[in-house]
C-alpha cells in the first residue's frame, strides 16, 4: 500500500524509467544488428514463405480455371479486349476461341475443378486456396516480373523477400534470410531479389542461377578446401579488424560497409551450417522419391523443392523457388507450342506436390505460406490464330497452402471466357498485401523513408483480402 500520491510515484517511477529504457535498448539493437528478430505488427500465422514461381506464366484456362465456353464455342471468332491490341491501338481485336488442350474434372472432398495438366498437385486440392480473380500490372514478361517481385513495373525498388526481411529479421543468425534458388538472370533479374534502397544487409541471396543444375547449385566459395581452420580464423580475425577500420572512417548513412562486414560475419558463421542445409545426401530414399528426385523429368525442380524444405526448417524466412531459364521467352511462355505446357509441366508437378506432401506431414505446413504462380495468365483465345495463347495480366489464378490461408477455398471469379477477372478480383497488390498480413505485417505499416518520401511494398494500394484468411 501507498502511504500517498508522492509516495506511489517515488516507488513505480524507476518502473517507468525501466520501460522507457527497454524501448530504447531495442532501438539501438535493432540499430546495431538490423537482421535481429522484431516485433510483427500483429500476431502472425505464418513465419516464413516458400514461393513456387512459374516463370512466363501458366495458362490458368488449362490447368485451375474451368470454362465449359471454351469447349463449346471453340474454333469461334470474338471480338476481345485483347491487352496487347489495346496498348497498341487501343481497341479490341478479332480472335479464334481456343479450347484447353486438358481434360478438366473435379477433384478432392471440395470437389474442385482442375485439369489434367497437373494430376500430383491434384491430389492435394483439399489443402489450396484458390485465387480465380487475379489481375497485375504489365503484359510484357519483364515489367509484370518486376511487379510480382517489387510492386512496380520499372522503378528501383526492394523485392518482397527484402521487405520481409527489413520487417521480421532472421530467425537463424547462421543463415540468410531470404534465399532464391535458380534464380533468371532475366526479366529483372537480380531486381527481383534485390533490396535497392533498403539497408544492402536485407538482399537475398542466390543458390545457383537459372540454367544450372539443381545438384551444382550452392551458395559460391561458401566453403575453402585450401586453407586450415586455423588459418581461416586468423584471416577471418584480420579481416574483421580491416573492417572496422574502414567503418570507422565511413560516411554517416552509409550502409555498404556495414552490410559487407555482415556478409562477411555471416559467411563466416555459414562454412558450418549453409552446406548442411542444401545437402540432401542424407535424406532418405522415400522422401527422395517423393520429390522426383533421380528420376525424369523431374529431378532438377525435385531437388531446388527439396533444398527449399530444409532451408524452411533452417529458419530461413523467405526462400524462392524458380522454375525458368534465362530466354526471352521464358519457361511457361507458349505463343505457338501450348502443348510444350505438358513437357514443363510434368517437371514441377510431382516435386511441388511432394513438398505439401513433406511440409504437413513435417507440420510446418501450418506456418508456412506456399504461394505458386506466374507473372500472369494466358488467353483464352490462341495467338495469332496458332497453337499458342498471349500474355493475360487481365485475370488469372494463383494458389497459396498453409499460413493460416483457407483450404480448399476458392476466390474470385473470371468471365465464362477466363480472359478478364469480373467478381472478388484481387490485384497483385493486394496479394501482397495479405501476404505480409499472414505474416504479422500490417502493409500500410510497414515502410521505409528515402528520398524525402515514405516507401512500401505495395506503394499507396492494396487492401487485404480477409474472405481466404482462415
Amino acid at each position: 500500500m501507498f502511504s500517498s500520491r508522492r509516495d506511489f510515484l517515488q516507488t513505480t517511477g524507476c518502473g517507468f524509467g525501466y520501460l522507457a529504457w527497454q524501448a530504447m535498448a531495442q532501438s539501438q539493437a535493432a540499430l546495431a544488428n538490423p537482421l535481429a528478430l522484431r516485433k510483427p505488427h500483429h500476431q502472425p500465422k505464418a513465419k516464413r514463405v516458400i514461393f513456387l514461381f512459374m516463370q512466363g506464366g501458366v495458362s490458368h484456362v488449362d490447368s485451375y480455371d474451368y470454362k465449359p465456353r471454351l469447349f463449346k464455342d471453340d474454333g469461334k471468332i470474338i471480338d476481345v479486349m485483347d491487352s496487347r491490341a489495346i496498348a497498341k491501338t487501343g481497341k479490341g481485336a478479332l480472335q479464334r476461341v481456343m479450347k484447353p488442350l486438358w481434360d478438366f474434372k473435379q477433384h478432392g472432398e471440395t470437389g474442385r475443378w482442375a485439369s489434367n495438366l497437373f494430376p500430383h498437385i491434384n491430389q492435394h486440392v483439399d489443402d489450396l486456396c484458390f485465387l480465380h480473380g487475379m489481375h497485375t500490372e504489365g503484359v510484357a514478361h519483364g515489367p509484370a516480373t518486376l511487379f510480382m517481385h517489387t510492386g512496380t513495373t520499372s522503378n528501383i525498388r526492394p523485392s518482397m523477400g527484402s521487405w520481409v526481411m527489413y520487417g521480421l529479421g532472421a530467425e537463424n543468425e547462421n543463415l540468410p534470410g531470404f534465399m532464391t534458388i535458380s534464380p533468371s538472370l532475366g526479366n529483372g533479374g537480380p531486381r527481383n531479389y534485390g533490396n535497392a534502397f533498403l539497408p544492402a544487409v536485407f538482399q537475398g541471396t542466390p543458390v545457383g542461377r537459372s540454367g544450372m543444375p539443381a545438384k551444382e547449385s550452392t551458395i559460391k566459395n561458401i566453403t575453402n578446401a585450401i586453407w586450415t581452420p586455423e588459418q581461416q580464423r586468423k584471416q577471418f580475425g584480420l579481416l574483421s579488424a580491416l573492417n572496422a577500420e574502414q567503418a570507422a572512417h565511413a560516411m554517416p548513412g552509409d550502409t555498404d560497409i556495414d552490410a559487407v562486414i555482415r556478409s562477411y560475419e555471416l559467411a563466416w558463421r555459414m562454412q558450418n551450417n549453409a552446406p548442411g542445409a542444401m545437402d540432401i545426401s542424407d535424406e532418405s530414399e522415400a522422401t527422395l522419391k517423393l520429390y522426383g528426385i533421380n528420376e525424369k523429368p523431374t529431378d532438377n525442380f525435385g531437388r531446388q523443392c527439396l533444398m527449399a524444405r530444409r532451408m524452411a526448417e533452417q529458419g530461413v524466412r523467405y526462400i524462392q523457388v524458380n522454375y525458368g531459364d534465362n530466354s526471352n521467352n521464358p519457361a511457361w511462355d507458349q505463343h505457338s507450342n501450348l502443348p510444350k505446357h505438358g513437357d514443363h509441366a510434368a517437371a514441377v508437378d510431382k516435386p511441388i506436390a511432394g513438398l505439401l506432401a513433406d511440409l504437413k506431414q513435417r507440420g510446418l505446413l501450418e506456418d508456412t505460406i506456399v504461394w505458386w504462380g506466374g507473372e500472369f495468365g494466358r488467353t483464352p483465345y490462341a495467338e495469332k490464330n496458332g497453337t499458342g495463347r498471349d500474355h493475360n495480366p487481365l485475370g488469372f489464378t494463383v494458389w497459396v497452402a498453409g499460413g493460416g490461408f483457407k483450404a480448399g477455398h476458392a476466390h474470385g471469379v473470371t468471365d465464362d471466357l477466363g480472359h478478364m477477372a469480373v467478381e472478388d478480383k484481387v490485384h497483385m497488390h493486394d496479394l501482397h498485401a495479405t501476404i505480409l498480413h499472414q505474416l504479422g505485417l500490417d502493409h500500410e505499416k510497414l515502410t521505409f523513408r528515402h528520398a524525402g518520401r515514405d516507401f512500401r511494398l505495395t506503394d499507396v494500394h492494396g487492401h487485404v483480402v480477409k474472405e481466404v484468411i482462415a
